[in-house]
């Protein structure tokens, strides 16, 4: 995925929380855009919950799923 794509995910107003699927099969929820800083080739979430924090890299990015029932 590319900056640009994320950006746009991340700008959606309203927001429409998202998971973020990478290559290796993890992934990672964003529910709030407040969570989530992005950067030139990486994204970083925090769960503010439990403090965790990830940082992914785009490239590795396979897909994106909205959160929101259909």
């Amino acid at each position: 995925m590319d900056r640009q794509a994320m950006l746009a995910l991340l700008n959606r107003r309203p927001f429409e929380p998202f998971s973020v699927h990478m290559s290796n099969g993890e992934s990672f929820e964003v529910r709030h855009p407040e969570v989530a800083a992005l950067g030139k080739s990486r994204l970083v979430i925090v769960d503010p919950e439990t403090d965790r924090m990830d940082i992914i890299g785009l490239l590795h990015v396979a897909s994106v799923h909205s959160a929101q029932a259909a």
